[in-house]
């Protein structure tokens, strides 16, 4: 397996900014693909170019199976699409899905990518439905892997890069079983991967985000950080900040077409119908030159194009943001703003706790700033870091006076919500001192109280210390929680009122 057709250049949470090399020329990551089918006139991808796209994809098996067969076979891929760009191509996996079946062996459909001159090839998988039984998910992939390994052997040695996509259904024992399998065949072969995760449309269209989330996590957890992730089928805004952030590298989108053509409007906050659309949100060029009424006026044909072209713009607008959002380090805040675009997204991002220990090897140690955001917030790996590190460091007097951040009285230490306690050094260092967060009266309970555990933590491990405790009546839960845990050391001397307040 060959590592150098990926150049990772930054990284933030288990995202990253990266350099994938093709055939046809470098392509920034992350980065969307627009579907593209040859055999529909709608916006020709010179013009998908124009808008903003570095890499497209497109269905080998559709000009495989139809009358541009012989001229992709003649002139080649790129000349029959009209553009010099690196372009990915599917094996009819989608058709199998859909229909049942498909008119092509594996082994034809693979030659044929590669004759065209395919940037990116992939075999005909299986794609397993969600839900599906163990048995019926172990007898595809047993078929999948066996066509992976094949193309493995036709593409040993060669420059295309290949997809080995990544199924196993909504069971997360079995998509990390067949990122293991995938990974071994890999390692047999001078290959240049990619590792497709499969089979996500169905629950990216009934909002099963949770299924996602854990599907991605699991490929994650097997694959080499050093390879790039394709999630099929994610063609909208609203997932690509968080699919980034669990470390997807590639999209691909139809949905900007398909949407246009039933008059949806595609925000980073989901879809809208243009019927009920009075001003247009965005300032790219269609919204900034046409009204919805006037959209709405138009023939459906033509509609339907600017429509696609708005989706277009806001997708790649998204995509670079996810990508300043990486250099910056400021990905957890991105996400945790786009996840409240819908409760199911929400629900999903949380997901990530079960991963703590994924996340927390692979996301950057120093930032620049920790801005609070919700409970969300709480499940990053910065603050389990600045705890872990605190509880090393030991007092310097048998007794310390500690008060909140936000008082008026001295202390010896500090309590801060979410982090626990801060010395009075650490006050201006990353993360507890450069944290912007609403004073503690504001702020969710759930971040004093992750904070007190982790003063009683402390408490507990210098037992022979004396703590005595002035803070406000937010911070209360400390006398309850330390008589529970049976720490005398801890003394609520006084329990301050407005006066102690700012």
């Amino acid at each position: 397996m060959r590592k150098d057709h990926f150049e990772v250049t930054h990284r933030d949470v288990l995202g990253r900014v990266g350099k994938l090399r093709t055939p046809h020329g470098v392509v920034q990551t992350p980065a969307l693909m627009p579907v593209v089918n040859p055999n529909i006139e709608f916006i020709k991808p010179s013009e998908i170019k124009k808008l903003g796209a570095e890499i497209l994809i497109t269905n080998s098996y559709i000009i495989y199976r139809s009358k541009l067969r012989e001229i992709a076979k003649d002139k080649g891929l790129h000349k029959l699409l009209g553009v010099d760009i690196p372009i990915m191509t599917d094996s009819g996996s989608y058709q199998l899905m859909v229909y049942g079946d498909v008119e092509v062996k594996n082994s034809e459909i693979l030659n044929f990518q590669k004759e065209i001159g395919s940037d990116i090839v992939v075999p005909l998988d299986i794609p397993t439905p969600p839900d599906a039984e163990e048995e019926l998910i172990l007898e595809d992939m047993k078929i999948t892997i066996e066509r992976e390994r094949e193309a493995a052997e036709i593409f040993n040695g060669c420059e295309n890069l290949l997809a080995f996509p990544i199924q196993g259904s909504t069971n997360p024992k079995m998509r990390r079983m067949f990122a293991e399998e995938v990974k071994k065949i890999c390692e047999l072969y001078d290959v240049k991967p990619i590792f497709p995760i499969g089979a996500v449309v169905p629950l990216l269209d009934t909002y099963r985000f949770s299924d996602v989330v854990t599907s991605i996590l699991e490929v994650k957890s097997v694959l080499p950080p050093s390879c790039p992730v394709h999630l099929f089928g994610a063609g909208h805004p609203m997932m690509f900040s968080i699919a980034t952030a669990l470390g997807c590298d590639l999209f691909d989108s139809a949905a900007y077409a398909l949407y246009a053509k039933d008059d949806r409007y595609m925000t980073v906050r989901g879809t809208e119908k243009l019927e009920e659309i009075n001003e247009f949100p965005c300032s790219c060029p269609v919204c900034s030159d046409y009204t919805p009424r006037e959209l709405r006026s138009m023939e459906k044909k033509e509609r339907a194009k600017l429509l696609a072209k708005h989706n277009l713009y806001v997708s790649f607008q998204e995509v670079r943001t996810v990508r300043q959002a990486i250099r910056s380090k400021t990905l957890f805040e991105l996400v945790e703003n786009r996840i409240r675009a819908h409760p199911y997204l929400l629900e999903a991002w949380r997901q990530i706790r079960k991963y703590g220990k994924l996340i927390e090897t692979y996301d950057p140690n120093i930032k620049s700033r920790f801005f609070y955001t919700g409970i969300e917030s709480l499940m990053r790996p910065a603050i389990q870091r600045y705890m872990n590190k605190i509880l090393d460091i030991p007092p310097d007097k048998e007794e310390l006076v500690v008060t909140d951040m936000y008082s008026n009285l001295k202390g010896d230490l500090y309590l801060r919500p979410c982090f626990g306690i801060v010395f009075p050094e650490l006050i201006e260092s990353y993360p507890a001192g450069h944290a912007e967060m609403p004073e503690d009266g504001l702020i969710d309970d759930m971040a004093i109280k992750t904070a007190v555990n982790c003063f009683l933590k402390y408490a507990e491990k210098y037992k022979n210390i004396k703590f005595i405790v002035k803070v406000s009546n937010r911070w209360n839960i400390i006398k309850e929680l330390a008589e529970k845990r049976g720490l005398k050391n801890i003394v609520v001397e006084r329990e301050s009122n407005d006066e102690l307040q700012h």
